[in-house]
């Protein structure tokens, strides 16, 4: 019985804390709210009333884990009010071996998930920080994994009717004109940042120019720990002299860059490190958000707080890395 319990829950592990990170932006909270969800799932078939409700286990376990993560959510508000500068979701980095990546950053099946394409990596985490918790359990259940409204209600302790609403006010923050969009494909991505890397290591400001969306947005999170610009930086010029700024320095400095291309929630990004002015080692990921041939958005995560599961780089990471 035990094992047969285990064997189910393990089965749906994927797709809850593909649920759970995409409401919660944090890997690790994502992962607690998983454990909670399978404490309650335990909890629930050793009382056969309880029991009895679970019709059927991926929805209960879905709506379960929802309401954890809108818990979660609610007491996140005050926290994230405090950070430090500007606050960007702990990233999902996993390898990338050339290939297609998967459909999202650690969801192993493909035939389970519901997420688009445009829906996918940093650019939509960063999103989803702009909405109430309630918009954004209702979006991400119905829009990114088709959960339907009547069990989304359920969650919310509310109508179907308020939870469309929710949804719809979050699809319209979602696909504001202000918000970076990703839709490249995988061969679109590599391009692209080929290009990004090509132009920051010669220091052409034209061929970065070239390669950023005139409304490209670059967002730093330093946690505190490190240095980073304290508001977005909006458009193409400021975020290329920016970017070539940074590569200038490390020059400058003698610092030795190394790179590798990595996955990072799922979409095409960076893993890079060098060492700070003042000797300490700097680990950054990097998400792009890629449209119509051009960086719309770049994510740098710096907070080594949030990077604590980053792998080391390989000792042939160079840079410009490898593609």
């Amino acid at each position: 019985m035990t094992v047969d319990l285990v064997a189910e829950f393990e089965a749906e592990r994927g797709r809850l804390t593909a649920v759970a990170h995409r409401m919660l932006g944090s890997r690790s909270e994502a992962e607690d709210a998983v454990q909670e969800t399978w404490l309650r799932y335990a909890g629930a078939l050793a009382d056969p009333q309880r029991r009895a409700e679970i019709r059927h286990l991926g929805g209960w376990l879905t709506t379960t884990c929802a309401r954890i993560c809108l818990d979660v959510l609610r007491s996140a508000r005050v926290r994230r009010e405090t950070y430090p500068g500007q606050w960007l979701p702990e990233p999902v980095v996993t390898p990338w071996d050339g290939g297609v990546p998967a459909p999202d950053g650690f969801a192993p099946d493909p035939a389970d998930r519901a997420v688009r394409r445009d829906q996918l990596g940093t650019a939509l985490l960063v999103v989803l920080e702009r909405l109430s918790p309630e918009q954004r359990v209702a979006f991400v259940l119905h829009d990114v994994f088709a959960v339907p409204f009547a069990r989304i209600a359920e969650v919310l302790a509310s109508t179907p009717e308020a939870a469309r609403q929710h949804a719809s006010r979050a699809r319209r923050a979602a696909t504001a004109t202000d918000v970076p969009r990703h839709t490249a494909d995988p061969a679109e991505q590599r391009r692209v940042l080929a290009a990004f890397a090509a132009a920051t290591e010669s220091g052409d400001l034209d061929a970065l120019v070239r390669v950023l969306a005139p409304d490209v947005v670059l967002i730093g999170d330093g946690g505190g720990h490190f240095p980073t610009a304290r508001r977005p930086i909006v458009g193409v010029d400021p975020v290329a002299r920016f970017l070539l700024g940074l590569f200038t320095r490390a020059s400058r400095y003698g610092q030795h860059l190394r790179a590798a291309p990595v996955l990072v929630d799922g979409v095409l990004g960076l893993h890079l490190e060098t060492v700070a002015p003042d000797g300490r080692l700097l680990r950054m990921v990097t998400g792009f958000a890629v449209h119509d041939g051009r960086i719309s958005g770049l994510f740098h995560q710096l907070n080594p707080d949030k990077l604590h599961l980053l792998p080391d780089l390989a000792p042939d990471a160079t840079w410009p890395p490898r593609w």
